[in-house]
């Protein structure tokens, strides 16, 4: 069976108390042993017993008492005075119950409250308990502090995991509403396309759904997704729509965010291809450099000032999964070289 965190902090805590108050009252055998070593008898094994049980069970109990108290959800310069004063509490009741005890077991003791012995007893016993809570607490509050910021990993992982969710749900209507516009354009045109390009569609969309609830899907699957989308736009387009790949057959199974490069096309299109009435080329490639995977996705004219702004719902998208997903090992970019628009994704590997 497997234990849980508070059974093996509950376990290790009370190893900690019966060994290490046994460590001091076998330190306190020793120095009476090097002092007097001819006079060790059973007064002296019966009173260290007494001495040990009572630092195990008082400790104890000034922890339960603070528990209950809730002292410990106090701030430090609240709560140093109060242990500060506890532990004076405790180390006169644990001096008088040894007093009592020593006086019980050996009548000739000296019997005296008062004396200078029991005095430096309160004091020595109070410092043990001083020291005793400095140990407690500094291990107590950082174990708040791990598990504070176990619990912050936690919320800012869920947060992350709601916000994913949240734009993969977005690529969907996006992507639906671009592909009905194509199609609608056929609808009076030319019927029987728009009937093939409703089958490619619905393929489209079922590939979609498959692939919208995972974090990541392969090179392969991705670029399956975007010919059979680029198949529905070469219906509308015809010869205006040329396409080209260059992949790298090694990074066939490198996984990137599903519709990252379909986004891409889908902008090219939008706002290169569709703005030129002669058409223009796409091309899409993947090439790796040492540790680096590089995504291309170029197409013909210049780059249009409303993706420049980076405000697109693709673009924004991309960008938000990319640093989600990869944090500062991905990178995208938007770019104009040679009168072509270049969009760009890069993976560090």
């Amino acid at each position: 069976m497997i234990e849980t965190s508070s059974k093996k902090e509950n376990k290790a805590y009370w190893i900690s108390q019966l060994v290490g108050w046994g460590v001091y009252t076998c330190i306190i055998f020793l120095a009476s042993y090097s002092e007097k070593p001819n006079e060790l008898d059973w007064i002296l094994y019966t009173e260290l017993f007494f001495v040990y049980t009572f630092l195990v069970l008082g400790t104890h109990s000034m922890k339960v008492f603070f528990i209950r108290m809730k002292w410990l959800k106090l701030k430090l310069l609240e709560l140093i005075p109060r242990v500060f004063f506890t532990s004076i509490v405790l180390s006169c009741i644990v001096s008088s119950l040894f007093l009592i005890i020593s006086k019980t077991i050996d009548p000739k003791e000296k019997d005296a409250f008062l004396s200078l012995n029991f005095l430096l007893d309160i004091i020595s016993f109070t410092i043990l308990m001083l020291f005793w809570n400095s140990i407690f607490f500094t291990i107590y509050f950082f174990q708040k502090s791990k598990k504070q910021e176990l619990d912050n990993v936690k919320l800012e992982s869920s947060k992350n995991e709601i916000e994913l969710k949240n734009l993969r749900s977005q690529l969907n209507p996006h992507f639906l509403f671009n592909s009905l516009n194509s199609i609608r354009a056929l609808i009076e045109i030319e019927p029987e396309k728009a009937k093939v390009a409703v089958t490619t569609l619905s393929q489209l969309l079922r590939s979609s759904l498959i692939f919208g609830r995972q974090d990541l899907i392969s090179l392969t699957e991705e670029l399956e997704l975007v010919s059979n989308y680029l198949d529905l736009e070469s219906i509308r387009f015809e010869e205006r729509l040329q396409v080209k790949y260059d992949i790298d057959d090694q990074l066939n199974t490198f996984k990137i965010p599903p519709f990252a490069i379909q986004t891409l096309v889908e902008n090219a299109i939008k706002h290169g291809i569709s703005n030129r009435v002669e058409g223009g080329e796409i091309i899409i490639s993947a090439k790796q450099h040492q540790e680096q995977v590089s995504i291309r996705i170029t197409n013909s004219g210049g780059l249009d000032n409303t993706i420049s702004s980076a405000e697109g719902i693709g673009i924004v998208n991309t960008q938000r999964r990319l640093y989600l997903q990869f944090g500062i090992n991905a990178d995208f970019r938007l770019f104009e070289e040679n009168n072509l628009t270049i969009a760009e994704l890069k993976f560090r590997v």
